[in-house]
């Protein structure tokens, strides 16, 4: 389910709170997920690790989380936060204690700067970003068909990687599949005319949001982020507060490699929220803390598998304890 804010369309009831059933069903198929960051994790945090708090127990925290992709920065912080505590007394010197403010910490580091997906406006505009082969034609369809078929809204896609023929054939595909209305210009097109085109059909037809992909790869020499920064101008153009969120897609599988890619595109592109891909994939599931805790930029989606409903609001709390193994 995808978290649209404060928009709630005349002629969509907002959705249910999940069931208790499906929440745990959700729980469950977020931690087989991050199972391999989870074994990866557990193999240095045994359950003997917290029988005994002193500087060991420290230093394997730190290895720990280190090796989960969490970042050393953060990690440093984390586990001197923790040791803190601890030593104060604020914490009881209790594995099972300790252990659990640690998923308290670790949930609070996730959740930082934590807002849902602001598509508010009308029409809402959202662009996403990304390096090509993050998963990002493939979120974007995601997030069509969600709320197209799920929150019943009007969606426009705008096919801006014109450098790439087959992301617009990809996004042709789930335009059809989301019930989507897709703009597209000739291959090598300028993009920014391509988003400006989606902008203005979706205004004359009334649409509710409108999804721009945008190129992860140029092959002119341009460079890639003048070029994002040029279709954000080119978008403010027609309408001044957008584009209203913008997205990027991580690849979890790469790391602190993702990182750097957040940290560059942010610097482009104002970005908004992450949306963190292949998160099932990997043992490195510790990203997702340290773009939050690093870079102040909050993981507003996860992908945790193929199908349409592994793409879900990222939730803190799940997640910190779903990488613990609670």
């Amino acid at each position: 389910m995808i978290d649209l804010g404060s928009r709630e369309p005349a002629n969509v009831a907002p959705p249910a709170e999940a069931e208790p059933e499906q929440r745990r069903g959700v729980f469950r198929r977020l931690r087989e997920s991050l199972s391999k960051s989870r074994q990866a994790l557990a193999e240095e945090i045994s359950a003997s690790v917290f029988e005994k708090i002193d500087d060991e127990t420290w230093e394997h925290l730190e290895e720990a989380l280190i090796l989960a992709d969490v970042g050393a920065p953060t990690t440093a912080a984390v586990v001197e936060r923790l040791e803190h505590e601890v030593e104060s007394g604020a914490v009881p010197a209790d594995g099972v204690a300790v252990r659990d403010r640690l998923i308290e910490i670790l949930a609070e580091v996730a959740g930082t700067a934590r807002a849902p997906i602001d598509l508010s406006a009308d029409p809402a505009v959202l662009m996403m970003v990304g390096v090509n082969g993050t998963g990002k034609t493939t979120t974007i369809g995601k997030i069509a068909w969600h709320l197209s078929r799920e929150f019943g809204l009007s969606v426009v896609l705008a096919a801006a990687d014109t450098y790439r023929a087959a992301a617009a054939e990809q996004l042709a595909e789930w335009a059809e599949r989301a019930g989507a209305e897709l703009v597209r210009g000739e291959s090598g097109a300028d993009p920014g005319s391509v988003a400006y085109d989606a902008i203005t059909a979706a205004r004359a037809r009334g649409a509710d949001v409108v999804i721009v992909d945008t190129a992860g790869r140029l092959h002119t020499q341009t460079d890639l982020m003048e070029e994002l920064s040029k279709v954000r101008r080119v978008i403010a153009k027609q309408i001044p507060e957008a584009p209203h969120e913008t997205l990027i897609s991580i690849d979890a599988t790469t790391g602190q490699n993702g990182l750097r890619q957040a940290k560059v595109f942010s610097e482009a592109a104002e970005v908004d929220g992450v949306v963190l891909t292949k998160l099932d994939g990997t043992a490195k599931g510790g990203i997702a803390l340290a773009i939050a805790s690093d870079l102040g930029i909050p993981v507003k989606l996860i992908g945790v598998g193929e199908t349409l409903e592994d793409l879900r609001p990222f939730d803190p709390d799940d997640y910190a304890r779903a990488l613990l193994g609670e």
